[in-house]
């Protein structure tokens, strides 16, 4: 059993209230719009990190991270990448990917919305944890915290990070 931790879009922004979480899990997925190569030092300094480049990650982040990543954990595959579309609603390039390599678990970024669908078509679930950082559109910063468990997910978790806004120093 892995447990999970899934991030999107920090823009550069990592403080407290994610490193508590990111304690308590095994791995951190990150689904893109890193910003900064101090977030991932950050986290990788504590859980082993996987993640895609996103749009505003410059050459440094993309020279680290591919566009997707496609990996088994446990005994699930994972289609990981940033720029993606959701059920009824992929990009081409996503439809082909999920086409061709068949995942359990699709991860997406990008919209900043949370989001977390059965796809019965494609036979998988897509996840997309918002944006926990302090830049963007969204309202309330989220992520996502699941355990897998051989070919199952489970436990999955909506954390809420507060409002966009607001950042938290002193490590609450």
């Amino acid at each position: 059993m892995k447990k999970i931790l899934l991030i999107s879009d920090t823009h550069g922004h990592l403080d407290q209230k994610i490193i508590k979480y990111i304690n308590e899990v095994d791995e951190v997925w990150h689904a893109g719009d890193i910003g900064t190569t101090e977030v991932v030092e950050g986290i990788s300094a504590i859980k082993t990190i996987r993640g895609v480049y996103g749009n505003i990650d410059g050459h440094e982040l993309r020279s680290q991270f591919p566009e997707n990543q496609i990996f088994i954990c446990e005994e699930i595959k994972v289609l990981m990448t940033h720029i993606g579309g959701y059920p009824g609603r992929y990009n081409a390039r996503v439809k082909n990917l999920i086409s061709k390599e068949k995942p359990q678990l699709y991860i997406c970024g990008h919209s900043h919305i949370l989001k977390v669908i059965q796809d019965p078509k494609n036979k998988l679930l897509h996840m997309n944890p918002g944006a926990c950082g302090v830049q963007g559109f969204h309202q309330i910063r989220t992520l996502l915290r699941f355990e897998i468990n051989q070919d199952k997910v489970e436990n999955l978790e909506v954390l809420e990070l507060g409002r966009r806004g607001e950042t938290i120093a002193s490590g609450q």
